[in-house]
């Protein structure tokens, strides 16, 4: 079951979302919209690899925007950062934005019970289209979960993404066993 917009508000009042900054403009019926961030990055090698840490290049969108290209993978973040301790929050793009051609994930747009920080973006676009930090770029819905959490991913050892940071943080897929 969605979080209708009094359930979203009521579950913000007892502290198990929070949205920082929270503006009540930005409530919807059913979701919460979130704006893109200041901060984009690149991968710096043209192929990555699956097995090690690829390193990325930050940068931050000018006031003037920035033109994001067909040709290049970007990873974005929210504005805002983000809790949901007894909810799973899914991160979906806004149809504005999926109208300009963008695509805010690749995959990743379900976070976990717990999940505590600013949302990294995998960010493609079909042409070329001027973006700008502040911007609405998604929204977050919250849904029901039923039955108890035994390991919050903000409790887990294995939790690669805990680390809180108002930046787009890079793919951890490196620290896995396989």
């Amino acid at each position: 079951m969605i979080l209708t917009d009094a359930q979203i508000l009521e579950h913000i009042r007892l502290g198990d979302i929070k949205v920082e900054p929270f503006r009540r403009e930005c409530l919807g019926t059913n979701s919460y919209d979130v704006h893109l961030g200041k901060t984009l990055a690149v991968y710096k090698d043209s192929v990555l690899d699956a097995k090690k840490h690829n390193a990325i290049e930050t940068f931050e969108i000018p006031d003037e925007g920035y033109v994001l290209t067909p040709d290049n993978f970007y990873l974005g973040v929210t504005f805002e950062y983000t809790e949901t301790l007894k909810h799973v929050p899914f991160l979906e793009g806004k149809s504005s934005v999926g109208r300009l051609g963008i695509d805010i994930h690749a995959t990743a747009g379900k976070g976990d019970v717990g999940f505590c920080n600013y949302w990294t973006l995998e960010i493609s676009v079909k042409k070329p289209v001027r973006v700008y930090h502040g911007m609405p770029i998604g929204q977050l819905i919250y849904f029901h979960t039923q039955g108890d959490v035994i390991n919050p991913y903000n409790s887990k050892a294995s939790a690669k993404y805990n680390e809180v940071k108002a930046i787009p943080v890079e793919s951890m897929m490196w620290k896995n066993s396989f």
